[in-house]
C-alpha cells in the first residue's frame, strides 16, 4: 500500500469509530479518544481487505458474489465494484427470501456476499448464514460480527470513508486477478465510488 493511499484512509475519516465498542470489535481498535469516540486501527483495516480480496478472487466465478447494499451511502460504490468486478449486485430494497426460498422470483444462491453496512443489510446476513453463505462486510466498532466471516474495520456510515473502502477492495481484486500490476497506480478516481446523495 502506498503511502498517498494511507493518507486517504485518514481523510476519509475511516478510522473514525463509534462511542461504541462491540467485544468482538475491541481487537481493531486502536485506542478511545478524550471524546469518547473509538479509533480504528488502519493497520488491520488494510489487512482484512487483502484477505477479502484473497476470499472474493478464490471463487473462479464472479457471477457466484452477490454485493449488497440496502442504504444510499454505499449503494453506487456497490455497484462500480460489481462493474469492475462482475459480480451480482442488490441496491436498494432487499426482498425477503431471495436466498431462503426457492419460490421467490429473484432466488439466487451465491458462494458468498460482500455487505456495506450489516445494521442496514442485517436481513440478507440473516438469510445468509441459514443457507451458511459465507459474508464479507465493512464494519464500525459498534457493529456485531454475529454472522460476519471477515469484518473489514472502517466507518461505515460516512460516504467518503465507504466509498475509498470499496474503491481499495476493488483495487486489490483487479490486482490478485493479474489485470492490474502489483506496483501499477490504478487510474480509477475514488470520486466514481462516491455517492453525492446527502444521507
Amino acid at each position: 500500500m502506498s503511502h498517498s493511499e494511507f493518507k486517504k484512509l485518514l481523510l476519509c475519516n475511516c478510522h473514525l469509530g463509534a462511542r461504541r465498542c462491540e467485544s468482538l470489535m475491541t481487537n481493531y481498535t486502536w485506542r478511545k479518544r478524550k471524546d469518547g469516540i473509538y479509533i480504528i486501527n488502519i493497520a488491520k483495516t488494510i489487512e482484512k481487505i487483502r484477505l477479502a480480496a484473497r476470499a472474493v478472487v478464490a471463487i473462479r466465478n464472479p457471477n457466484n458474489i452477490l454485493v449488497i447494499s440496502t442504504n444510499s451511502i454505499g449503494q453506487r460504490a456497490a455497484m462500480r465494484f460489481s462493474y469492475y468486478t462482475g459480480c451480482q449486485l442488490v441496491v436498494g430494497r432487499w426482498i425477503p427470501g431471495k436466498l431462503t426460498n426457492q419460490f421467490c422470483k429473484d432466488y439466487s444462491e451465491p458462494q458468498l456476499i460482500i455487505l456495506t453496512n450489516p445494521f442496514f443489510d442485517s436481513q440478507p446476513l440473516s438469510e445468509a448464514s441459514f443457507v451458511n453463505i459465507p459474508s464479507i462486510a465493512f464494519c464500525n466498532t459498534d457493529t456485531s460480527l454475529k454472522y460476519v466471516d471477515i469484518s473489514i474495520p472502517g466507518n461505515n456510515r460516512n460516504r467518503y470513508s465507504v466509498a475509498f473502502l470499496w474503491w481499495m477492495l476493488t483495487k486489490e481484486v483487479l490486482k490478485l486477478k493479474g489485470k492490474i500490476g502489483k506496483n501499477d497506480n490504478w487510474e480509477v478516481s475514488t470520486d466514481l465510488f462516491l455517492d453525492y446523495k446527502e444521507n
